[in-house]
């Protein structure tokens, strides 16, 4: 295998704009190596064409290109059956597909389980639910920061209509376990739903041996391009789901006073489909196999050992870290604050606005620190604000790793930590 460090060549991005720069919000969107930049560029310059319907040579070419992408997708998961994939935008629209789709058979009463860690995209397409008098209800965390699993149990109830959960806090970085969480789901009579959108990327996942029912993830976040998505769902609970978007593609005939639909995929993929994406997805797939998931979740479980002991060994005053200590049960990611900056250290009167006090350093500032130091990480709540409101802070820098990142990244991030420490000081 190629070093990280060669594997970091086959980015054009470090190599032009990018040139010098730490690269850690990969949480956010991760950069595209050169192999992906060319299975789009070749597909708008050779093969476009709209698929499906098309009867001449050109149509046909492109919708076999699209259609070997589900298929290549579909067998990077573990699926069996690549019609268990319909292609979306991203994990975002995947998951308002389900809340909507499957919104269709709840009544009131029913409930919805969550956990407190979920991205927002887990949250408000279920609280879309409530109008109806359907129950959002979240199980907790421990304070390591792992999900407590006897308060899921305690919440999970005849009501409980259907489980969602991350595989990977993109906040926390805590990797749950899904088969168990999708086992207690059966157990109860529960749909399953994953949003994978941090997991697919950085580890190997086998849609089989989880046993989700249904599960989410994005394009851009390994390799591939924006625009592009996955929702994947065991065939039979798929192809009963109600459509999401009405239009071409997605049906069988058309009156003036109803219509029929197309069986799953199709019936979710309303209108032209981003075939470009697919296609660069299906690269990304290929350049990260020939990588081997299990070396990519190696070297990122490498990195976050590596900065848990930097943690320790710079002792920066005030800097305080989230989620497990452990790197076995945590993805590429590293979330910390400089202070204790929460709503009570405010002060009344004060906003949660872009302010430090004193010692502590709001995250904002951080974040414009490090990028006076040519290194990128992202602060806010991180589309995790019931999270960030249960760990009691307005907000946190995040530093998240991929395959192009290493050591020498981890040590300019603490030295640059040290420096601002010192300046607020």
């Amino acid at each position: 295998m190629r070093s990280w460090q060669q594997i970091k060549g086959d980015f054009p991005f470090f190599i032009n704009n990018g040139k010098g720069l730490t690269y850690l919000d990969n949480a956010a969107t991760t950069q595209k190596p050169q192999k992906v930049l060319d299975a789009v560029v070749d597909y708008y310059t050779n093969w476009n064409s709209n698929v499906r319907r098309g009867i001449y040579r050109l149509s046909e070419e492109a919708t076999n290109l699209f259609e070997k992408s589900r298929e290549n997708i579909s067998q990077f998961i573990g699926s069996r059956n690549p019609r268990q994939l319909a292609f979306v935008r991203n994990a975002t629209e995947a998951l308002n597909l389900l809340a909507y789709s499957l919104g269709h058979g709840l009544k009131a009463g029913d409930e919805i389980l969550l956990t407190i860690m979920e991205h927002h995209s887990n949250i408000v397409p279920w609280q879309f639910l409530q109008e109806k008098g359907v129950k959002v209800k979240f199980a907790d965390i421990r304070e390591d920061g792992t999900l407590d699993m006897d308060d899921f149990q305690s919440k999970l109830t005849s009501r409980t209509k259907i489980v969602s959960a991350t595989h990977c806090s993109n906040l926390l970085g805590t990797i749950n376990d899904a088969a168990a969480l999708a086992k207690l789901s059966h157990e109860n009579g529960s749909v399953f739903i994953l949003d994978a959108a941090q997991s697919v990327p950085h580890m190997p996942v086998d849609v089989e041996k989880l046993d989700c029912d249904f599960m989410a993830f994005s394009g851009h976040k390994m390799l591939g391009p924006m625009g592009i998505g996955v929702l994947y769902g065991k065939y039979g609970l798929l192809n009963s789901l109600p459509p999401f978007n009405g239009g071409g593609e997605m049906i069988r005939e058309v009156y003036t006073d109803h219509s029929t639909y197309a069986d799953a995929p199709e019936k979710f993929e309303a209108g032209t489909p981003n075939v470009g994406g697919a296609v660069g997805l299906s690269a990304a797939v290929d350049y990260l196999r020939e990588i081997g998931m299990e070396n990519v979740r190696s070297h990122e479980k490498n990195l976050m050992a590596y900065t848990l002991k930097k943690e320790e060994e710079h002792g920066i005053d005030l800097l305080k870290s989230y989620g497990p200590r452990s790197p076995e049960v945590r993805g590429g990611i590293y979330t910390f604050n400089l202070g204790e900056f929460n709503p009570l250290s405010l002060g009344d009167g004060l906003s949660n606005e872009h302010i430090s006090i004193g010692s502590n350093v709001h995250p904002h500032d951080v974040a414009s620190g490090l990028d006076s130091s040519n290194i990128a990480v992202r602060a806010g709540h991180h589309c995790a604000m019931p999270l960030t409101h249960r760990l009691n802070v307005v907000a946190t820098s995040r530093a998240s790793y991929y395959i192009y990142n290493s050591r020498d990244d981890i040590d300019r991030l603490f030295e640059s930590l040290a420096r601002i420490r010192r300046l607020y000081a």
